[in-house]
C-alpha cells in the first residue's frame, strides 16, 4: 500500500543558509532581465535584422515584466544606434494645401528654425530700409522722367490736334471725351443734340477722325504707362534683390548639406519678391477692431515659419517611444484647427505628429490591447508599416466622411521597429484572423511565466529584490525575508523546481511586507512581515472561502471529515474569483442499478457540466469497458453528480473522485470520508496531474481544522503532483505532529486500496481476481447484473 509522503516533500523551503548576504543591503543592483532568455533572444533578432515586416510581438502573462524588460532592452540597445533626423513642414509655394516635409540631421531642426525666423526678421528690416533710400528715390526718378515726358509730350500734341479740328479733350470716368467747340465755346452734349442736322453731321465726321487719332496715341500712352510699371517693378526686384541677397546665400550656404532647404530658401525668396508690399507695411484695415490688427499685419508671414515635428536634440542614440495611449491621432498625427474672425482654418504650422514621427529611426512600443481597443489605430499602424510611410490625416477623411477641403501633408518615410506587447490568446487570434498581421509581424517573442529555481537564479531573485527596495526606498530584506520570497515565488510558479517570473506580484508583495515592518518600526523586512503580507493579502479576499467553510461547519453544506461510507467520497475543485482562488471540497456520489443506460453524468444532464467534464465521465466509461466488460456486457445503470452543486462545473480533476465513488458502489466498499481525492484518470487507470494541488489540498485542510483535526484526515493527490507541491507551513506542522496526511499514487487501483483498507487486486491469467479484493467484487456484480438482465423478461401489458 501507499504510503503517506515525506513532510520535507509538502513544501521545497528555501534554506536561509544559501542566502550569500545578510540583507538586500548588501548586494549589488541588477543590471539584466531575469528568466527571459528566451524572449531577450527573439527580441535582439527582431529588432536587430533590417528586413521589412520583422516586427516583433512580445507575448506574455500580465505581470511577467513584459514592458519593463523590453524598454530595458530597448533604452540599452538604442544607446549604440545613430540618432535620428529631426523633421520639419515648410509651406508649399507651389501648392499651399500640401505642405513639404523637410529632413535634417538630429539637432538642427530649431536651429533651421531660428535661422528662418531670423532671416524674415532681417528681410522685414532690411527691405523698408532699401526702399526708403535716397538711392532708390533717385534711381526711380530717373527711370519715370523720360517716360512722363514722353507721356506729356504725347498729350500735348492730341490736345493742339484737337484744337485744330475744333474740339476741347476732358477727362471723365468713362475715359477722354471730345467736346465740340462751335462760336468759340464748348457745346455740351444736351445742346448739341439741338443743332441742325447738316452741323450735327459735319462736326460728328471731323470728331470721327480725330478720335482715330486720339485712340491711336493713347495707346501709346498706355505703353509708356506699361513700361513705367515694367521699369518700376524690374527696379524694385533689383533693389529688394540687393537688399536680401546676401542673406539668401548666407542662408543657403548654411544648409547645402541638406539639398531640399536652399530649394525651400529659393522658393521663399521668389514669393518675397512677388509679394514686397507686404514687406513695405500694409496699411490699417479700416473698421477692423485694434486687437485684429496685429493679427492682421502678421498673418500673411505665417507662410515663412518652419514647423518642427520632431525634434531629436535631446536624444542620445535612437529614439524609443512607448505609447501609452494609441489612440489614432496620438500614433499617426493630426492636423488642428483655429478659429479665424468667425471660420475655421488651418495650415502647415498646425500640423502635430504621432507616436509612428517620434519614433521613426528608432523603435515604437505598444500594447496590443490599447491599440485595439481604439478605433481605426490599428489599420493606421499597419498602413504605415505596409506603405513605409507616416500619413497624417483626418480619421473621418480615411474613412471618405469628411469633404471639406484641408491641407494635406507631404508622407514621411518610415525607418521603424515596433514592439508589440500583448498576450499570447490575442497573438493568435491576429494571427488566424488577420493576413496582414503575420507579414508585418514575424518575430515572436514568448516570456515565459516561470524559471527554473537554482542557486545562480535565486540570487538573480535576490537581485530583483534589491533594485526594488533601492528603486523604491522601501525598507531593505534580511536573509530569511529572502529565503521566504524565494519559497513564495515557488508557490506562485506551483512548482518545487521553479520560480515565478510574476515580478509585478512579488513586487507587491514586498511593498506591502514594507508596509508591515513600517507599522513595527523595524529596520528590515524580515520573514514575519513577508507571512503576515500573505496572510493579509489571502484574508482581504477569501470572504467566499470562509462562509463556505462556516455552512460545511454547521452542516448546511454536508460534507463528512469522518467514518466511512459506501458511493460516497470527497472530491477536491478549485474557484477561482479572479484576484484569488481556493479549494472547495465536495461530496461526489454515485448510484447503481440494472439497466443499458452505461454512466450518466447528471451534471451534463442538468446542463452544468463542461465538455471536458463530461470527457472524463467518458473515460470512467472507459476504464469500466477496458477492466470488466472483457467476458460479459456492461449492463450498468449509474449516476454520477456532485451533491449541493448549483454553478457549472469544468475540467477532468475530478474523474479519478467519479470512479472511485462508482468502484464503492459496485463493490459495496465503504470510502472514508476523512480522505478527499483529487485527479483526472486515462483509460488504463492511470491517475493523471492536474491543476491547483495546492488550493485544494489547503482548502481540504482548512475544513478539516474548523471541524475538528483527528489525525485520520488527509488527502489523495496524484504522484505526479508531488512536485507542484508548495504548501503552507501550517499544513507542514500539521503533518509532521500526525494530524494530516497526503497520499501520492499513481494509479485507481492504488487510490482505491487506501480509501477502502481493501487490497485492489490483481487480474489473473484467467482473467479473473483474486476473491475478497476491490476488483473481485466490482466484477462479480457487474456479472449478477449483466445475468439479471439476461433473464429478466418485460411484462406486457393486456
Amino acid at each position: 500500500m501507499v504510503q503517506p509522503l515525506d513532510i520535507r516533500e509538502y513544501r521545497n523551503a528555501y534554506e536561509p543558509g544559501k542566502v550569500q548576504c545578510a540583507s538586500t543591503e548588501e548586494m549589488q543592483p541588477m543590471e539584466e532581465i531575469i528568466g527571459q532568455e528566451r524572449a531577450l533572444r527573439a527580441l535582439r533578432f527582431g529588432l536587430e535584422i533590417h528586413e521589412q515586416g520583422f516586427n516583433v510581438y512580445s507575448a506574455g502573462a500580465q505581470g511577467t515584466g513584459r514592458m519593463t524588460a523590453v524598454r530595458s532592452f530597448l533604452d540599452e540597445l538604442s544607446k549604440a544606434k545613430p540618432r535620428a533626423s529631426d523633421w520639419v513642414y515648410v509651406h508649399n509655394f507651389e501648392n499651399q494645401y500640401e505642405p513639404d516635409a523637410i529632413a535634417l540631421p538630429a539637432g538642427r531642426g530649431v536651429k533651421f528654425r531660428e535661422d528662418m525666423k531670423k532671416f524674415i526678421e532681417e528681410a522685414r528690416q532690411a527691405l523698408p530700409r532699401a526702399f526708403e533710400s535716397e538711392e532708390y528715390s533717385r534711381r526711380r526718378d530717373e527711370k519715370l522722367k523720360s517716360l512722363q515726358e514722353r507721356r506729356t509730350e504725347l498729350l500735348a500734341k492730341i490736345n493742339q490736334r484737337a484744337q485744330e479740328q475744333g474740339f476741347v479733350i476732358q477727362m471723365s470716368p468713362a475715359g477722354l471725351l471730345t467736346i465740340p467747340i462751335i462760336n468759340g465755346r464748348p457745346v455740351p452734349e444736351e445742346e448739341f443734340i439741338t443743332f441742325p442736322e447738316a452741323v450735327r453731321t459735319e462736326v460728328l465726321k471731323r470728331r470721327d477722325a480725330l478720335n482715330t487719332e486720339l485712340r491711336s496715341t493713347l495707346r501709346q500712352v498706355q505703353d509708356i504707362e506699361r513700361q513705367g510699371a515694367d521699369a518700376i517693378k524690374n527696379l524694385n526686384h533689383d533693389i529688394a534683390l540687393y537688399a536680401i541677397g546676401n542673406l539668401v546665400a548666407e542662408l543657403k550656404e548654411k544648409y547645402t548639406d541638406v539639398p531640399e532647404i536652399p530649394e525651400y530658401i529659393e522658393a521663399v525668396r521668389g514669393d518675397i519678391l512677388e509679394n514686397l508690399q507686404t514687406f513695405l507695411g500694409v496699411a490699417e484695415q479700416p473698421g477692423v477692431p485694434p486687437q485684429f490688427q496685429a493679427l492682421i499685419r502678421e498673418l500673411p508671414f505665417r507662410k515663412y515659419d518652419v514647423n518642427i515635428i520632431v525634434d531629436n536634440a535631446g536624444t542620445k542614440g535612437a529614439p524609443v517611444i512607448v505609447e501609452q495611449n494609441p489612440t489614432f491621432q496620438n500614433l499617426l498625427g493630426k492636423i488642428e484647427k483655429e478659429v479665424q474672425f468667425g471660420i475655421f482654418t488651418t495650415d502647415f504650422t498646425m500640423i502635430r505628429p504621432g507616436s509612428l514621427h517620434k519614433a521613426n529611426g528608432g523603435y515604437l512600443v505598444l500594447s496590443v490591447e490599447d491599440l485595439l481597443r481604439n478605433p481605426f489605430s490599428w489599420d493606421g499602424l499597419k498602413t504605415a508599416l505596409k506603405t513605409g510611410k507616416a500619413v497624417i490625416e483626418e480619421p473621418g477623411e480615411r474613412m471618405g466622411f469628411i469633404t471639406a477641403k484641408t491641407i494635406k501633408p507631404e508622407a514621411i518615410p518610415l525607418d521603424i521597429k515596433v514592439t508589440l506587447i500583448g498576450t499570447p490568446m490575442l497573438y493568435q487570434l491576429l494571427y488566424r484572423l488577420d493576413p496582414d498581421f503575420k507579414e508585418l509581424f514575424k518575430v515572436k517573442a514568448d516570456f515565459d511565466i516561470v524559471m527554473e529555481r537554482n542557486d545562480e537564479n535565486a540570487g538573480k531573485y535576490a537581485d530583483f529584490m534589491c533594485n526594488l527596495v533601492r528603486e523604491e526606498k522601501l525598507r531593505h530584506l534580511d536573509r530569511d525575508a529572502i529565503a521566504r520570497m524565494i519559497e513564495y515565488g515557488s508557490r506562485l510558479a506551483e512548482d518545487q523546481q521553479k520560480l515565478s517570473t510574476r515580478f509585478a506580484v512579488v513586487g507587491d508583495l514586498i511593498r506591502e511586507a514594507n508596509f508591515y515592518a513600517a507599522e513595527e518600526r523595524a529596520e528590515q523586512i524580515g520573514r514575519s512581515h513577508i507571512t503576515k503580507a500573505i496572510e493579509e493579502k489571502i484574508y482581504r479576499s477569501n470572504l467566499i472561502q470562509k462562509k463556505i467553510e462556516e455552512f460545511i461547519r454547521r452542516g448546511i453544506f454536508l460534507i463528512e471529515t469522518e467514518g466511512e461510507k459506501v458511493g460516497q467520497v470527497n472530491g477536491l475543485s478549485v474557484i477561482g474569483l479572479g484576484d484569488f482562488a481556493f479549494g472547495r471540497p465536495s461530496r461526489v456520489t454515485a448510484s447503481i442499478g440494472v439497466g443499458r443506460e452505461g454512466i450518466m453524468d447528471i451534471e451534463r444532464e442538468a446542463a452544468l457540466g463542461g465538455p471536458i467534464h463530461t470527457k472524463g465521465v467518458l473515460i470512467v466509461s472507459g476504464y469500466l469497458n477496458n477492466n470488466y466488460a472483457r467476458d460479459k456486457p456492461l449492463s450498468l445503470s449509474a449516476r454520477l453528480v456532485f451533491e449541493q452543486s448549483y454553478e457549472g462545473i469544468e475540467g477532468d480533476s475530478a474523474s479519478s473522485t467519479e470512479l472511485y465513488a462508482l468502484l464503492s458502489a459496485l463493490s459495496g466498499l465503504p470510502l472514508k470520508q476523512y480522505l478527499a481525492v483529487t485527479g483526472s484518470v486515462n483509460q488504463k487507470g492511470e491517475v493523471q496531474a492536474i491543476g491547483g494541488v495546492n488550493e485544494k489540498l489547503e482548502g481540504f485542510f482548512e475544513v478539516c481544522k474548523a471541524k475538528g483535526l483527528n489525525g485520520e484526515q488527509g488527502a489523495l493527490i496524484p504522484a505526479s503532483n508531488v512536485q507542484n507541491l508548495m504548501l503552507k507551513e501550517e499544513i507542514a506542522e500539521a503533518a509532521k505532529a500526525g494530524k494530516f496526511r497526503i497520499y501520492p499514487v499513481k494509479t485507481i487501483d492504488e487510490g482505491i486500496e487506501i480509501l477502502t483498507g481493501v487490497p485492489a487486486g490483481v487480474r489473473r491469467d484467467d482473467g479473473t481476481y483474486e476473491e475478497g479484493t476491490v476488483n473481485y467484487l466490482v466484477d462479480r456484480r457487474l456479472r449478477e447484473m449483466a445475468e439479471t438482465m439476461r433473464g429478466f423478461q418485460p411484462m406486457i401489458a393486456k
